[in-house]
């Protein structure tokens, strides 16, 4: 079923020229509006009539979070504060949010996306759906909210938090739907074994994960403890929130709006474009954003595109899973890896359960990493020290083979770790907290 057949069906001509259009007027409009890109093309002796075809794209200057940052809070805004309707915001390092505003035409472009998303995931005006995300200036809860309503199902909006509600929502309510971060849907899974509620109780059965990213296996180990179909959904804050991307129900890559959100892949070093199926850093501009229009914005999110009609029969294009960000890539010993790639390893272990955290220390002017796995409460209770022991090596040398170094694993006991409400916290960096 489609949304927008025509929108998500069409041919690569028909997307081109319609990309070229909106591209035009949006170089026009945020150069007549907005300060930043006015100097920032000024300093490039670029003219917005320079701007023909898409081929022209990598003429324009980036958007990065920094520059956001710097113009807080209103120095992005193109409209008058009289036409803001609604503002959502990311969070900021400097204690200060990351504003995006919106007008109504931009929240109705917004809705109409999710309720796109929404559909080619599989919902359908029966469903009833639970959203699982806070409310807060967060965009995922209004986001999913939105489109599910728009697609006619039943919304309940429980919000973050009171996982024993939730269960009990789910349960009496017939929920069909969970709108939640991965870390999070496994935290339910796991309170549901402790309330003896089987999944089999529950009439779930479909999950939309975002806000952080989730590795295939990750998704594997959810979909087996609540019984659902896990899809995969993107979006950033500074671009209106999720509605960017989805994965369809073949789960092969997450579709691109791209009439609304023109994709781009460079090299994160060089920041040369990159052909289709090279994995770098994904840039975004937003085609038809009122109040907020970013210009090839560094997502920091690292994966590549497919051009390639899906087996859904959608043309649009679509990335691969986000392999990880720029600012989150890990260096030590002057190996790069993400913590996605350890959580494929040691989710690979049935000994080991989905919680993990890692830190990076420094010892003797070197850096050391250790990984702190929870074993399976089968395990625990079973296991001497020479099997512990031993789980502990077989891990470290997948890791070693997988990642090209060594991490110290240490194994600790089930419900160990602190559980999420939102997003997990998995990496701990105290390099900072000795210097050597």
């Amino acid at each position: 079923m489609y949304w927008d057949q025509p929108a998500e069906c069409g041919s690569r001509e028909e997307m081109t020229r319609l990309q070229e259009s909106r591209l035009k007027e949006t170089v026009r409009y945020a150069f007549d509006k907005i300060a930043f890109y006015r100097d920032g093309f000024n300093e490039s002796g670029i003219r917005p009539d320079d701007i023909k075809t898409l081929g022209d794209l990598p003429r324009l200057p980036f958007t990065t979070k920094s520059d956001l940052r710097e113009s807080y809070p209103f120095g992005f805004c193109a409209v008058s504060p009289s036409q803001i309707v609604r503002m959502h915001a990311s969070s900021g390092t400097t204690g200060k949010p990351t504003p995006v505003f919106h007008t109504a035409r931009d929240l109705a472009h917004w809705t109409d996306l999710m309720a796109r998303n929404q559909t080619m995931a599989g919902i359908r005006p029966d469903d009833i759906c639970q959203v699982a995300f806070k409310y807060t200036l967060f965009t995922g809860a209004f986001g999913h909210h939105a489109g599910a309503e728009r697609i006619g199902a039943m919304v309940i909006p429980a919000g973050a938090g009171q996982t024993e509600r939730h269960i009990l929502l789910m349960r009496d309510f017939n929920s069909t739907v969970l709108f939640c971060t991965p870390s999070y849907a496994l935290t339910l899974a796991e309170k549901m074994a402790e309330m003896d509620v089987g999944k089999e109780m529950l009439s779930l059965r479909l999950g939309i994960h975002g806000a952080e990213a989730m590795s295939e296996e990750m998704r594997v180990e959810i979909e087996e403890r609540l019984g659902i179909k896990s899809i995969r959904d993107y979006g950033l804050t500074e671009l209106g929130g999720p509605g960017v991307s989805i994965e369809c129900t073949e789960q092969a890559g997450y579709h691109i709006n791209e009439d609304f959100f023109l994709p781009e892949i460079v090299d994160p070093d060089t920041l040369e474009p990159l052909p289709p199926g090279r994995t770098g850093e994904l840039v975004l501009t937003a085609l038809q954003k009122e109040a907020t229009p970013l210009i090839r914005y560094r997502t920091r999110d690292i994966t590549h595109l497919e051009m390639e009609p899906c087996a859904c029969g959608r043309t649009l294009v679509r990335h691969g899973p986000i392999l990880g960000r720029t600012d989150d890539m890990l260096i030590v010993g002057g190996v790069n890896f993400f913590p996605s790639q350890l959580e494929g390893v040691i989710l690979g272990f049935e000994e080991i359960e989905p919680q993990y955290a890692i830190y990076l220390h420094r010892e003797k002017r070197a850096d050391r990493v250790t990984v702190h796995l929870e074993t399976t409460a089968e395990f625990w209770a079973k296991a001497g020290d020479d099997s512990f022991e031993a789980l502990a090596k077989d891990i470290e040398k997948k890791i070693k083979d997988w990642i090209g170094f060594r991490i110290d694993v240490r194994l600790i006991e089930p419900f160990t770790l602190p559980r999420s409400e939102g997003k997990a916290q998995r990496v701990h960096d105290r390099r900072e907290d000795r210097r050597a």
